[in-house]
């Protein structure tokens, strides 16, 4: 997207990022900053948060938001740092288990359950009086396109992810007539080091090239190419300029069209 696109993106815009020090998180949270906002960002990672804040062009605290003590705390921060919220982007999530139903220990399912959905419902929980003191604002929520295709053997995952389009759908009615927009992002296959990886392990399991395991990846795309991390970034800053001002309530998956996982 061009700058003069988005260039109806409001100037000092208030922003929290979960899991904003890496990956999909850190292009969103500096995309927002390059737009004039101003950004606090929370992660896991005290190594990631630490590389995030060097530049000094945002604020950070150290919080894992399926805690709700360590919310509470990332909420006070936020406060002190920004004086207030225009914008929440849930996109703290967890990878969970990959295994068949009957090999998926509880504990696993329970710590998915609690990162990916239990960690939105608790930011947005804090962050929903902030929005409606402004009479505007927006959430964002971070889902996936296994929140609409489903995902074999990614139990937790899969159902955390269509449980985020649920919250979604049911907070833009509830927060609507505050002038709060809600829309939830569907990343399909997303390019970088963690996506190697998998494929790497995938095509070594199975007694392939890298290079055949890869185009297995991109045949289920219509576009057969994979997303960036600002690909995502420039729909999250879409959907908080006048040009989303009357996008609410939906699903948006930026994915190439992946037809199946």
């Amino acid at each position: 997207m061009s700058e003069a696109f988005l260039s109806g993106v409001p100037e000092g815009l208030r922003v929290l990022v979960t899991a904003g020090a890496g990956g999909i998180g850190r292009a969103i949270a500096e995309t927002f900053v390059a737009h004039g906002a101003r950004v606090h960002v929370c992660d896991v990672s005290q190594e990631a948060l630490d590389d995030c804040l060097a530049a000094g062009t945002m604020t950070g605290s150290l919080a894992d938001v399926g805690s709700e003590s360590d919310v509470d705390h990332l909420f006070e921060e936020v406060q002190r740092h920004l004086g207030g919220l225009d914008v929440l982007v849930n996109n703290a999530g967890l990878a969970g288990p990959t295994a068949e139903v009957e090999d998926i220990d509880a504990e696993a399912w329970c710590r998915t359950v609690d990162v990916n959905l239990s960690g939105h419902f608790f930011c947005t929980r804090r962050a929903a009086p902030l929005l409606k003191q402004n009479g505007d604002g927006a959430i964002i929520n971070i889902a996936s396109v296994a929140g609409r295709l489903g995902y074999a053997s990614r139990l937790p995952y899969a159902a955390t992810k269509w449980g985020i389009v649920g919250v979604t759908a049911s907070l833009a009615k509830e927060l609507g007539p505050y002038g709060i927009r809600v829309n939830a992002i569907l990343p399909g296959i997303v390019e970088g080091p963690r996506m190697q990886r998998v494929i790497a392990a995938r095509a070594e399991a199975s007694g392939v090239s890298y290079e055949a395991m890869e185009q297995q990846y991109l045949s289920r795309i219509s576009l057969r190419r994979m997303v960036s991390p600002q690909d995502v970034a420039d729909m999250a800053l879409f959907l908080c300029s006048r040009h989303g001002r009357n996008v609410s309530g939906q699903p948006i998956s930026v994915c190439g069209n992946v037809e199946t996982l």
